[in-house]
């Protein structure tokens, strides 16, 4: 009895907190969060919260578009440098805009599901 307790401590509190750090970690070193250099604080509140709204994109990215790939446990720099800093070529149509990739892309499949997903979200205007 006083084994099963102590590994429930261990996966639900102890191992919760390290995963914790880790996401914290990613927040301020790979998305930059800690850098508040301006002398206003009200410049440095929305620096953060502009950092904190790109580390919730990119974090539901990883777990929900990312999450049959070998990148679901990836950190925020892997995502950055494996996903988002590529060569392409973006041509910008009149009713829709065309992203052409390298023929040697090794990310292609999975760059054509996250864009496939985004595609269902349109934005439609509301009536007033």
């Amino acid at each position: 009895m006083e084994q099963a307790r102590t590994q429930v401590l261990y996966r639900h509190i102890y191992c919760a907190r390290g995963q914790m750090e880790n996401e914290i970690k990613d927040h301020k070193l790979y998305l930059k969060s800690e850098r508040t250099s301006c002398h206003r604080f009200e410049a440095n509140q929305v620096r953060l919260f502009l950092h904190s709204a790109a580390y919730v994109l990119l974090d539901t990215l990883r777990r929900e578009v990312l999450r049959t790939t070998p990148w679901a446990c990836a950190t925020m720099e892997t995502i950055q440098l494996r996903l988002l800093k590529l060569g392409a070529r973006v041509q910008e149509c009149k009713e829709r805009i065309t992203i052409a990739l390298p023929s040697s892309c090794p990310v292609a499949p999975v760059l054509r599901r996250c864009l496939m997903l985004l595609g269902y979200i349109r934005l439609r205007p509301q009536a007033l």
